[in-house]
C-alpha cells in the first residue's frame, strides 16, 4: 500500500471480548507494512498476563530508587522541612495518578504501546513527534540514573580497593575510575534489556522488596547516629508556612509531577500486558502514590538526620552511604542503590524509548536497536551536569520535562476519552490512508495544540544551570505551573480544533 490516503475506510477486523478487551479477529492477518513491526503490534489477549501484583511491584521497583530519594531530599536541601516535603510529593503523586490511569486504559484494552496509541490523535506519522519528545526525555533520565549507578560502583570499589581507585587522576572534572564505573553500569543495563520484557518483569518482582528493606536499614542507621528519631523530625523549615514556602511550593509541585509525567504518557507500554483493566488500575493505585509517599518520608527523615549528624544537608544517598566506616553496611547500602537504580532505569527509561524509536522506522529499528540508541543518547546528554545541583535538577530539568509532557498528555486524554469515548480501530492504527492518516500522516491540529501548550508551559521558565535567561520573559508568571498550563491549554485547543475543523477521515469514520 502506498502512503496516499484512499477515499474509503474498510470495515474493521477486530473483535471485542466479553471483558472489554479488543484484539485482531482470529484468522485475520496481522497489520503489516511500513508502520508495523513485531514490537509495535497489539499484544494478543492470551499474552496479556500481568496481574495487580505485577503492576504494584513494577511501581514499587520504580518508586524506590535513588532519583526518587533525591526528590524529597532535594526539597529538604532547598529549605523545606520533612512535613512540607512529604506533603508536596504525596499531593503530586495523587495528581499524576489521574492521567496515568486515563492513558493506561488503552493498554489492556487494545494491547498497544504508547507510540501506536499516539497515532490516533497525532496521525500515523505525526505520532513520531510526541514519541521522540518522550524518548529524548527518557534518554536524559537514563543518563542521570546511570550516573547514579556509576557513583555507587565507584564508591563501593573505592572502599574495597583503596585510595588508588578513589583518588585516581581526573578527566573532565571526575576521576577516570568514576568514568569507568559509569561505563560498567551502562553495560549491565544493556545486557538486561537485551533479554526482553519477561526478564524485566521477573527482575522487578524481587527488586522491589529488596530496595524497601535497604531504605529502612539506612533509616535505622541514621537514627542510631543521631541518637534516636527525634533529631530526624525536629529539623526546622527555613521557609515557615508563609509566602516563602508557597513561592517554592508550586514550582516544586510541578517538578514532582514532572518526575512521573514521562510514565503518564507511555504507561501503555506496560499496561498492554495487563490481564484486565482492574489489574492495571488497582496495581497502579496501590503502587504509585503509597510507595512514593512512604519512600519520601524515609528520604526526608534520613536527610534531616544528616543535618543533625554532619551539620550539612547531604541529599545524595550515595554520598551519604559513603560516610559510614562499616564495610558491611556500606556494601549493603551501595548494592541497594545499584539494584534500585537498575530497577527504575531499565523499566522506565529503556523500555519506553525503545518502542518510541522503533516507531520512527519500524522496518529498520527493532526494540533492541531502539534501546541501544537510548543508551548512547543518555551519555551524550551530559547527565552529570543535570544531576550536579538540586536547584537545576528539580526546577530546570523536572519543570521542563513536566511542562512539555503535560502538553502531550492533554491531547491524548482529550482524543481518547472525550472525542472517541475509548474506541479505536486497531487495523487503522497501522494503515496509511485510514481514519488516523489525516493529512499525509499528520494531524496538524494536535501539532498546533502541542506547540501552543508547550510555549505557554515552558516559554517563561528559567534554564539555569544550562543557560541563562528565559526564552519568553513575558510568560514568566506561568512558569511555576508548567505541567498544569501545558495539559490544560493543549486539551482545550485540541478539542476546539477537532470540533471546528474535523479531519476528513474522522468524518468518514463517523459515518461507518
Amino acid at each position: 500500500m502506498t502512503d496516499t490516503a484512499p477515499t474509503a475506510i474498510p470495515p474493521t477486523s477486530q473483535v471485542t471480548l466479553a471483558d472489554g478487551r479488543v484484539e485482531i479477529a482470529p484468522g485475520s492477518p496481522q497489520p503489516s507494512g511500513p508502520y508495523a513491526n513485531e514490537d509495535l503490534l497489539p499484544v494478543p489477549v492470551e499474552k496479556r498476563t500481568w496481574t495487580t501484583y505485577n503492576f504494584s511491584a513494577l511501581w514499587v521497583g520504580m518508586a524506590h530508587n535513588t532519583a526518587s530519594w533525591t526528590l524529597a531530599s532535594g526539597l529538604i536541601a532547598v529549605g523545606m522541612d520533612w512535613k512540607q516535603a512529604v506533603l508536596t510529593i504525596a499531593l503530586a503523586n495523587v495528581i499524576v495518578l489521574v492521567p496515568m490511569l486515563l492513558t493506561g486504559h488503552a493498554g489492556p484494552k487494545y494491547g498497544i504501546p504508547f507510540p501506536v496509541f499516539a497515532r490516533a490523535s497525532f496521525g500515523i506519522r505525526g505520532a513520531n513527534l510526541p514519541a521522540v519528545v518522550r524518548a529524548l526525555v527518557a534518554c536524559g533520565w537514563f543518563g542521570i540514573q546511570t550516573w547514579i549507578g556509576g557513583e555507587a560502583i565507584y564508591f563501593l570499589a573505592g572502599k574495597l580497593i583503596g585510595n588508588g581507585w578513589s583518588e585516581a587522576g581526573e578527566i573532565g572534572g571526575h576521576a577516570w575510575t568514576m568514568w569507568l564505573s559509569f561505563a560498567i553500569f551502562w553495560a549491565i543495563q544493556v545486557a538486561i534489556i537485551y533479554r526482553g520484557m519477561e526478564t524485566i518483569r521477573r527482575f522487578e518482582n524481587w527488586a522491589a522488596p529488596f530496595v524497601l528493606v535497604g531504605a529502612l536499614v539506612m533509616l535505622i542507621w541514621m537514627s542510631g547516629k543521631a541518637g534516636g528519631f527525634g533529631p530526624l523530625l525536629d529539623q526546622p523549615s527555613r521557609l515557615g508556612w508563609g509566602a516563602d514556602f508557597w513561592k517554592l511550593f508550586w514550582p516544586s509541585l510541578m517538578g514532582m509531577i514532572g518526575f512521573w509525567s514521562t510514565l503518564s504518557l507511555n504507561i501503555p507500554d506496560f499496561t498492554r500486558y495487563g490481564k484486565s483493566q482492574k489489574a492495571q488500575t488497582r496495581g497502579q493505585a496501590l503502587g504509585l502514590p503509597t510507595t512514593m509517599t512512604l519512600f519520601a518520608l524515609l528520604s526526608v527523615m534520613v536527610t534531616s538526620g544528616s543535618q543533625a549528624v554532619y551539620g550539612e544537608t547531604i541529599w545524595d544517598p550515595v554520598q551519604l552511604a559513603a560516610k559510614t566506616d562499616n564495610v558491611f553496611g556500606l556494601l549493603f547500602a551501595l548494592v541497594t542503590v545499584l539494584v534500585a537504580t537498575l530497577s527504575v532505569n531499565v523499566a522506565a527509561n529503556l523500555v519506553s524509548p525503545a518502542f518510541d524509536f522503533s516507531n520512527i522506522a519500524p522496518r529498520r529499528i527493532s526494540f533492541r536497536t531502539g534501546a541501544l540508541v537510548t543508551c548512547v543518547l543518555g551519555v551524550l546528554i551530559f547527565p552529570w551536569k543535570l544531576y550536579s545541583d538540586p536547584q537545576g535538577y528539580i526546577f530546570t530539568w523536572l519543570g521542563l520535562v513536566g511542562g512539555l509532557l503535560g502538553t502531550v498528555a492533554g491531547i491524548l486524554i482529550a482524543d481518547y476519552w472525550i472525542l472517541r469515548r475509548g474506541r479505536l480501530d486497531l487495523t487503522d492504527l497501522y494503515r496509511a490512508g485510514g481514519r488516523y492518516w489525516y493529512d499525509a500522516g499528520w494531524n496538524w491540529r494536535a501539532v498546533a495544540a502541542f506547540v501552543a501548550g508547550g510555549v505557554l508551559a515552558v516559554g517563561g521558565a528559567g534554564f539555569k544551570p544550562l543557560i541563562d535567561g528565559r526564552p519568553v520573559p513575558a510568560l514568566e508568571p506561568l512558569a511555576d505551573y508548567g505541567w498544569a498550563v501545558g495539559l490544560g491549554t493543549s486539551m482545550a485547543l485540541y478539542l476546539v480544533l477537532m470540533t471546528l475543523l474535523p479531519a476528513r477521515q474522522e468524518e468518514q469514520a463517523d459515518a461507518v
